[in-house]
């Protein structure tokens, strides 16, 4: 038994047919080949496969991707512009706010959340929004200055240090 869903993914409209019990991780990443979302535990901890859902930060292997139906999704390749990278990826990249990089898709996309809901988040603030998210290089701090970076350029203000 399949069932038949319309979903646009980084603004192109799919109409597919998944099994009832598909989990929207999976059809991100092996129907839509969109393999930057990851797959990290399968149980909502590490939030390596958070996507936007309308505009909402979801940790798409929660989601069934029939409950995505009718929704507008965004992963991290639909972030960028093209070859202009958005200010979160150009943060990430500036900041080091990655080491082996496999949290940093499900990071930068729970950071688009937090600036869409938030634009100049203090520090605490996004410590709080990164709690379910696990990074297991880093200590945090320059995935911190990497949004923080991202909230200066999206605001408009020059690039400035952060301590």
């Amino acid at each position: 038994m399949s069932i038949s869903i319309q979903v646009t993914v980084n603004g192109k409209q799919y109409t597919s047919e998944v099994a009832p019990r598909d989990l929207l991780v999976y059809y991100l990443r092996d129907a839509l080949r969109l393999t930057g979302t990851h797959v990290g535990c399968d149980t909502s901890s590490c939030g390596a496969c958070t996507v936007l859902v309308d505009g909402q930060a979801v940790k798409s292997c929660t989601l069934l991707a029939a409950q995505a139906d009718g929704c507008q999704v965004t992963t991290i390749e639909g972030l960028a512009s093209g070859d202009t990278l958005h200010p979160l990826q150009e943060g990430f990249r500036e900041e080091h706010g990655l080491q082996c990089g496999f949290c940093t898709p499900g990071m930068i996309m729970l950071a688009a959340d937090l600036l869409q809901r938030n634009p100049n988040p203090s520090e605490t603030e996004i410590r709080h929004a990164l709690e379910g998210n696990f990074c297991r290089c880093t200590g945090y701090h320059n995935i911190v200055r990497a949004i923080q970076h991202a909230a200066h350029k999206m605001q408009g203000h020059p690039k400035t240090t952060i301590a």
